[in-house]
């Protein structure tokens, strides 16, 4: 590492990498920071509008870095393949790549807002000339820390938190079915929007290309008040696992919740770590 390498921080617009962005600011003011945002053009408008705070609050611009072509051109390429859990193509090509172009040759220390009460790592980038460094660990900072930052900075978290549990593109494969409903119900142009990606059966059934494995859009949000009644369920047994002595998820959700609503639990599961923090 040289004696001078570059500072970046890459904020993705929700509550973790937004408080260290306050944390880091309030506590190292010496570090000349740069702040980026890895921009997928497909964002929801609550992510824009947060940036836009975030930037009032830190009095410097947030880069958008961006990939040289869009998502629909990088899905045209994958022949209308949609990303999963199983072939994250959207967060490399639309995330890693434009900020490891956008870093270079330069020695760089990358800051990661990963808490300390959190057992994860978060993208790892190859290149040797970027080290990666955990403020929030290094400081024991925990979940309860972190709302207490944005709360105190005024900036609090992003509007998006009162229907979905991360950041990430509207359309983001790890939404779990409430989070569908609400993206229907509070951007309903976009929920359209993501229907039409769907490759559908002439009978109205899924093909290969759907957001969710086996059904479609249409069929995860016909029944909203099930949807309600289960998530109410879910959020009880939140509560209950976080009382027990085990970390497995599996453990606490097997009978009410399939695989995947297990898997996303909070915003700090394992989902794109890159898109997330």
């Amino acid at each position: 590492m040289s004696s001078n390498p570059r500072h970046i921080l890459s904020i993705s617009g929700g509550k973790d990498s937004t408080a260290l962005a306050i944390f880091m600011k309030q506590n190292y003011p010496e570090i000349e920071m740069e702040y980026v945002f890895c921009d997928t053009g497909e964002e929801l408008p609550e992510t824009y509008e947060y940036l836009e705070k975030i930037e009032t609050y830190l009095g410097k611009k947030v880069t958008h870095l961006r990939s040289d072509l869009s998502w629909d051109e990088w899905l045209e390429k994958f022949s209308g393949y949609l990303p999963s859990a199983r072939s994250r193509w959207c967060t490399s090509n639309l995330k890693i790549i434009p900020f490891e172009k956008f870093v270079g040759d330069s020695e760089v220390i990358s800051y990661i807002g990963i808490r300390a009460d959190e057992n994860r790592e978060g993208y790892i980038s190859t290149k040797t000339n970027i080290t990666a460094r955990y403020p929030f660990k290094e400081h024991g900072i925990n979940k309860e820390d972190v709302m207490q930052i944005l709360h105190d900075s005024g900036l609090g978290v992003p509007a998006y938190y009162e229907w979905r549990t991360r950041s990430g593109c509207y359309f983001c494969f790890f939404q779990r079915k409430y989070e569908w409903l609400g993206l229907k119900e509070r951007h309903p142009e976009l929920f359209e929007k993501a229907k039409k990606y769907e490759t559908i059966n002439a009978d109205g059934s899924a093909q290969n290309f759907t957001w969710v494995q086996n059904t479609t859009l249409d069929e995860i949000v016909k029944y909203p008040e099930k949807i309600r009644k289960n998530h109410k369920k879910f959020e009880t047994r939140v509560k209950e696992k976080k009382k027990k002595s085990s970390t497995r998820l599996l453990d606490v959700f097997s009978d009410e919740l399939d695989f995947e609503d297990a898997l996303s639990m909070e915003d700090d599961s394992e989902g794109c770590l890159v898109c997330h923090i």
